[in-house]
């Protein structure tokens, strides 16, 4: 295999650092040094969030090893771009490319302190020294930009005036680039599955001096495949002995290695789901008249199909749909819930998880798949819902292995986000991708990629769709929005990002 200077007829022109190498940031990372000759990449391990934002320029601008072959400078807005083409004048020559995955300005903070100021006026600084600003979204420039002034006010005098004038003419937004896997296959569609490491060594760009670290997360590599993705799974879908295809909760098994429920593991085997009815409640609720308004109604009119999925084109890939749930065709299998997101409280997890809560009080029936990242501070509410709803549990906690990840996606039905802070939202399009129905909050980034049929304002509206999915777990089954996710594909990208990172 031709090394990346081979293909590219160059030698590491593109340097790419990341001080926050988890989640988002990480895909976006792997995936350019997979389809981007010519990338050299550094990292620090997604910890302490606000430690990178505060001190990784300091850590890179001794760690990352002065090459004359650099023409381009790509990181992500929690690295403070000022400080280090401050403390290295050479990266400062670079073409600066900041990439804001997100952005501080709109954080939902649940106590304000000045100490929190720093954070959101770091991206100003860096979107001010970057020559190229881009945003995953519409909704994250804007809210940006429009909220520059209103955070200045936080200073106490001396407040600097037109920073929103100047950063404007720099800013572009790119999407995210989706590379969606193969339903048949624990790895990423299109990509090799070899792993090429360059290390400083076997290029012409040595350190000098200190420059040099054995750290192990900093790393100079050019990636063809996750190397997180491993065999173990969690989730295992036997066939029908029908051969055809067909699939119901009985042949789902789960593998336990204790009783109790593990971080990344399903809770228990599914066992006398035959005796729910098919409404997905116990008993009736004829005592409960209150109508579900708007495009709900229009997913009623669905009762009378056959059952079977309708999966639009745009979640397609490559001719294949990835649609698990279209082979499982019966009304009588309990609704699925998946939440994956990190387990924060600006994911709002209180609101997903109390709506559940009154699911269960109330008799309804259905099975709920919590996975997402966490790190050092997790919401006490995590703890409560891992024990009052054991039973429902399919699947909790941080997916190892995207196979995992996505073999729990494809047996869900629907994908709820509960976010106070989403400026793209990575995790519902890959839920979408694999044939959930999405549910998403009326506001923030969501009216820009959902149709209103998938919006909800209120937690009660968020409560009454699911409550009308348990009973009737077919409709969202059977009913497929239509969301274009060829836009944020990999190959729809490509040219944009090409055009943005190669300099001549």
């Amino acid at each position: 295999m031709a090394t990346p200077s081979e293909k590219s007829g160059k030698r590491h022109n593109i340097l790419i650092i990341e001080p926050f190498y988890g989640g988002s940031h990480k895909q976006l990372v792997d995936l350019l040094c997979d389809k981007l000759a010519g990338c050299v990449r550094y990292t620090l391990p997604a910890k302490k969030w606000h430690w990178r934002a505060r001190t990784s320029a300091l850590y890179f601008s001794q760690s990352v090893p002065q090459c004359g072959e650099y023409r381009v400078l790509f990181t992500s807005s929690v690295m403070n771009l000022a400080e280090l083409t401050a403390l290295r004048p050479d990266l400062g020559q670079l073409r600066k490319v900041v990439y804001f995955h997100e952005n501080q300005l709109v954080y939902p903070v649940r106590k304000q302190q000045d100490r929190d100021f720093q954070y959101g006026y770091n991206q100003i600084l860096s979107s001010l020294v970057a020559d190229i600003v881009l945003f995953n979204s519409t909704y994250n420039r804007d809210s940006f930009l429009d909220n520059i002034v209103s955070f200045l006010k936080l200073m106490p005098d001396h407040r600097p005036k037109g920073l929103a004038e100047q950063i404007r003419p720099k800013c572009h937004i790119l999407y995210f680039p989706l590379s969606f896997i193969s339903p048949d296959c624990n790895k990423i569609q299109n990509t090799d599955a070899t792993l090429m490491q360059v290390t400083s060594h076997s290029t012409d760009c040595q350190a000098g001096g200190s420059f040099m670290y054995s750290d192990p997360h900093t790393e100079v590599i050019c990636l063809q495949s996750d190397p997180l993705w491993t065999s173990s799974k969690i989730v295992k879908l036997d066939p029908s002995p029908s051969g055809h295809g067909e699939c119901n909760v009985q042949n789902v098994k789960h593998i336990l290695t204790s009783d109790d429920i593990e971080m990344g593991k399903p809770a228990k085997e599914l066992s006398g789901d035959s005796q729910q009815n098919s409404q997905g409640k116990l008993g009736s609720d004829a005592g409960d008249s209150e109508e579900i308004h708007g495009d709900l109604e229009r997913l009623k009119e669905l009762e009378t199909g056959d059952g079977q999925c309708c999966v639009s084109q745009s979640s397609c890939v490559g001719g294949q749909t990835t649609q698990m749930n279209s082979l499982c065709g019966t009304k009588d299998r309990q609704l699925h819930i998946v939440w994956a997101h990190r387990w924060e409280h600006d994911k709002d997890p209180e609101t997903f998880f109390q709506t559940l809560f009154r699911l269960h009080d109330e008799g309804y029936q259905f099975q709920v798949s919590v996975m997402g990242e966490t790190f050092t501070d997790v919401p006490e509410i995590f703890s409560e819902a891992k024990l009052k709803l054991g039973d429902h549990i399919v699947t909790w906690g941080y997916q190892g292995s995207k196979g995992d990840y996505f073999t729990t996606l494809q047996a869900a039905d629907v994908a709820v986000s509960t976010a106070r802070h989403e400026f793209f939202g990575v995790a519902m399009l890959e839920a979408v991708h694999c044939g959930c129905y999405p549910l998403c909050p009326d506001n923030l980034v969501y009216p820009e990629i959902f149709p209103a049929q998938c919006l909800y304002r209120t937690a009660s509206q968020l409560y009454k769709r699911l409550r009308e999915y348990c009973r009737k777990p077919h409709l969202p089954r059977t009913q497929r929005p239509q969301i274009d996710l060829h836009r944020f594909q990999w190959e729809t990208l490509q040219e944009k990002y090409e055009e943005i990172l190669y300099v001549d």
